[in-house]
């Protein structure tokens, strides 16, 4: 077994409000910074072991698939390193 980080970005899929990346982009405007949008996003680090990366990927997607995230209302990305 190998020791891998597995990191889940969770985002909310567009069209769905987002009131934090909103009143976040508002106050950034107000100290003078343009943006054509904003979004916010949950960033999950899971240590764990596996066979392999694809392994450790799978396992990290079935997390994010039950629990991290809604696939509803969520889009998600997996990415993995050993550690």
């Amino acid at each position: 077994m190998t020791a891998y980080t597995a990191t889940v970005t969770v985002r909310l899929k567009r069209g769905v409000l987002d009131p934090e990346a909103e009143t976040t982009q508002q106050a950034l405007e107000r100290l003078g910074f343009e943006l054509s949008d904003l979004r916010s996003a949950d960033r999950f680090e899971v240590d764990l072991d596996a066979a392999d990366a694809d392994e450790a990927a799978e396992r990290a997607d079935e997390m994010a698939e039950r629990l991290l995230a809604n696939p509803t209302i969520h889009d998600y990305e997996v990415a993995v390193a050993e550690r």
